[in-house]
C-alpha cells in the first residue's frame, strides 16, 4: 500500500463516490484512481466500497474504518510537512486564514499587519466564505486557522475557542423617526423594511431567533454578506439596516451633520461569541500561535496548545 492509493481513496469519497472528479481533483486518469482503489481492497482483503457494474455505490463499514485510518495517517503528514517547515525555516512559510467577509474587513487587517511586521518572511494567503466553509477549509486543510461567528461550533473535526463577543447595531437615517427613540422594541424594527445580512452570516440566526419567539415577521427587504452594502442601501432609503458591531466603529451614536447614526440592539438579540478554530491533531507553528494571541489577549499560547491536545474545556468570555 501507499501513499497515492490513500489520496485516491480519500477524494473518490470527498467527492461523493465520483471518480471522474476524484481524478481532476488529483490531476490523474479516472482509470488509474479505479484501479489503485481495486490494488489497495485486495491487499486489505476487504471491499473499501460497494460497486454496482464499475460504478462506486456506498462505502462499506470495513471501509468507514479504512477512511478513519487514512484521514489520521494523512493528517499526520501534513504534520511532518509543517514540522519541517518549522525547523528549516522558523520565520517564512504561509499562513492560510479562512474566514468571513465581514472578519476579514473589519478585525484582520490589524492583527495581519502585526504578524506581517513580525514575521516579513510570512506569506498570508486569505480565504473568504461561509461559515460552513471556513469550517470546511480547516477540515480539508485549505486553512490552518479559521475566524467566524456562526457554525465552527458544530463540527467535532474542529478544536474551537471564543475570540471575542459582539452585538449588532442598527443603522438609519439621522431623519428616521427612531433615530429619536432612546430604547427600540423588537416591535419597533418588525415595523420597518430592514436591510440585513444573509441568513448564514454574522448572526442572522440569532436575530431571527428573537423575532421568532415574540411571533414577529421582520420585512426584510434586502440581505447581503457585506456590511458595507447594508449601509449603503440604508443611506438610498431602502430601509433600516442591522449589522455588527464592528462594523460600524467610528461612526457617531448621534450628531448633527451625519448621514446614518446608530443604536445598540444588544439588549434585543444578545451577545453573539466569535470563534476561532484549528483542525483537531493538527500540528501548529509558531506563528499560528502568535497570530492567534494577536486576535485576542484572551488565546494565550498556552491555552491554544492545551485545547489542541484536548487538555482544555471551552472557556466562557
Amino acid at each position: 500500500m501507499n501513499l497515492h492509493q490513500f489520496r485516491f481513496v480519500q477524494e473518490a469519497a470527498r467527492h461523493n463516490l465520483n471518480l471522474t472528479e476524484a481524478a481532476k481533483a488529483l490531476h490523474t486518469s479516472q482509470p488509474g484512481v479505479s484501479k489503485a482503489i481495486i490494488e489497495l481492497e485486495e491487499e486489505l482483503g476487504i471491499d473499501i466500497f460497494a460497486r454496482h457494474g464499475k460504478r462506486l455505490k456506498r462505502i462499506t463499514e470495513p471501509g468507514q474504518h479504512v477512511l478513519k485510518s487514512i484521514e489520521l495517517i494523512m493528517r499526520e503528514i501534513g504534520n511532518l510537512k509543517r514540522i519541517g517547515e518549522q525547523y528549516s525555516a522558523q520565520d517564512s512559510g504561509t499562513l492560510s486564514i479562512a474566514t468571513t467577509h465581514t472578519q476579514a474587513r473589519y478585525v484582520l487587517p490589524e492583527p495581519v499587519a502585526k504578524l506581517r511586521a513580525a514575521y516579513p518572511k510570512v506569506n498570508l494567503s486569505l480565504h473568504q466564505g461561509t461559515p460552513d466553509q471556513v469550517a470546511r477549509m480547516l477540515i480539508d486543510e485549505v486553512a490552518e486557522i479559521g475566524i467566524a461567528t456562526e457554525s465552527l461550533s458544530n463540527y467535532d473535526e474542529l478544536v474551537t475557542l471564543p475570540c471575542y463577543e459582539w452585538q449588532h447595531m442598527l443603522v438609519l437615517p439621522a431623519s428616521h423617526p427612531l433615530a429619536t427613540k432612546e430604547r427600540l422594541t423588537l416591535e419597533d424594527i418588525a415595523a420597518e423594511p430592514l436591510v440585513t445580512y444573509h441568513p448564514t452570516f454574522t448572526g442572522r440566526t440569532r436575530i431571527d431567533h428573537a423575532f421568532a419567539q415574540r411571533k414577529l415577521e421582520p420585512r426584510i427587504a434586502l440581505e447581503a454578506i457585506d456590511s458595507d452594502v447594508i449601509t449603503t442601501y440604508v443611506k438610498l432609503g431602502m430601509g433600516i439596516g442591522i449589522v455588527a458591531e464592528m462594523a460600524v466603529r467610528g461612526m457617531p451614536a448621534q450628531a448633527a451633520d451625519s448621514e446614518l447614526v446608530i443604536r445598540p440592539l444588544g439588549h434585543l438579540f444578545g451577545q453573539n461569541v466569535t470563534r476561532v478554530a484549528f483542525k483537531r491533531g493538527a500540528y501548529l507553528r509558531n506563528f499560528v500561535f502568535e497570530f492567534a494571541e494577536l486576535l485576542s489577549d484572551r488565546l494565550s499560547r498556552d491555552l491554544v496548545a492545551r485545547a489542541m491536545t484536548g487538555h482544555v474545556a471551552d472557556y466562557e468570555l
